[in-house]
């Protein structure tokens, strides 16, 4: 038996309780988490903006120890420290054979599965693939990346999604050159992790944007040479700071209408805008066409940073190994499991970055 967070239905409160793990079957690894990151895609999938098979154990941003493998699992053993990935490429999908893992239509399919039980017998599912909010969870084996040296277990929780999404967001959707000028919206998580990897691509400047004039100072660590609180003016505050252009990029990390609207207004003619926020259906966003004709700029989502985190992991490391790339910095605030719902309203109120589930 081992805590967990349980999400027993969609809009229900969650419920730190025991759960009962399995051994982990052929092709599966248990592990004992470290730390646990809290995103607002779990804060999505808890009010139902996004949908996963209920009761749930919810988290997805996660690391920590192998501590048994399962039958044909041979390159992870017992000790190995792993970060979670929670969506898996099947290697077999068009998608996955034209190289977008990122989009592999049979990356969630694992979330059907029932992986777990609580102490009176009901069925539990494993929220996006690997049910980080327990003590330990067993994931298939492909969900488990090992960890390169040199990288604090705790700290590398935060690679599993944030770091990754803001980093592929920059690199590989949005492809900051050195010496252009990004607007990132929304300072949480990811949009730290959107900024310190616009600074790691050599962005001349960049702009922050959130409704919180209290994060700036976390805003400017993290790489920001400008700090912009939300408002009807934001597009022409940003572009008052690049010579009336606009931003060669703007990244949004919110999902709401309004923000992915100011992040196109504020992006230059022929700049690129990428919506990396995941917003409900409600959030309606509109264009006309002699506006999208007149300013050629590009709008592109962004899933998982369009990255291929067994590919992408080693390359963070090695920029969280010459100091590049500071993981602590994205974390405000440390919990046990019975603060994810307080960190919930946090996110909701838009307060702090990142907070951390340490195990």
């Amino acid at each position: 038996m081992v805590r967990a967070a349980v999400l027993p239905a969609v809009g229900a409160p969650l419920e730190i309780t025991d759960i009962e793990l399995p051994d982990p079957g052929p092709g599966q690894v248990r592990v004992r988490l470290a730390a646990a990151g809290v995103c607002h895609s779990d804060l999505s999938l808890s009010n139902g903006t996004m949908r996963v098979p209920v009761p749930a154990v919810l988290g997805h941003e996660g690391a920590g120890t192998v501590v048994a493998v399962g039958e044909g699992v041979t390159h992870l053993a017992p000790g190995d420290r792993v970060v979670l990935n929670w969506a898996p490429a099947c290697g077999r999908c068009p998608a996955c054979a034209r190289g977008e893992v990122w989009l592999c239509a049979n990356a969630l399919n694992g979330a059907a599965a029932v992986y777990a039980r609580t102490a009176d017998g009901t069925e539990l599912h494993p929220g996006l693939n690997v049910a980080a909010f327990a003590e330990e969870t067993v994931v298939a084996a492909s969900c488990a990346l090992p960890l390169p040296p040199g990288i604090p277990l705790t700290d590398a929780a935060l690679l599993g999604c944030a770091v990754l999404t803001g980093y592929g967001a920059v690199h590989h959707s949005a492809r900051v050159r050195t010496g252009e000028s990004v607007a990132v919206f929304g300072v949480g998580g990811v949009g730290l992790a959107t900024l310190q990897s616009a600074r790691i691509a050599g962005a001349s400047t960049i702009v922050a944007v959130d409704v919180s004039p209290e994060k700036e100072e976390l805003a400017r660590a993290a790489g920001a040479t400008h700090y912009v609180v939300a408002s009807e003016d934001t597009a022409r505050e940003i572009r008052g700071l690049t010579g009336k252009q606009g931003v060669d990029v703007a990244v949004e990390c919110v999902g709401r209408a309004v923000s992915i609207r100011a992040a196109w207004d504020s992006t230059r003619r022929g700049g690129r805008t990428t919506v990396v926020g995941i917003g409900g259906k409600d959030q309606q966003v509109t264009f006309n066409a002699l506006e999208i004709f007149h300013w050629g700029r590009t709008l592109s989502g962004c899933v998982y940073g369009d990255c291929d985190p067994a590919a992408d992991l080693p390359v963070l490391a090695e920029h969280v190994r010459a100091g590049r790339l500071d993981l602590s910095a994205l974390v405000t605030e440390r919990i046990a499991l019975d603060g994810i719902p307080a960190a919930f309203e946090n996110m909701l109120a838009g307060k702090g970055g990142r907070a951390l589930v340490v195990f």
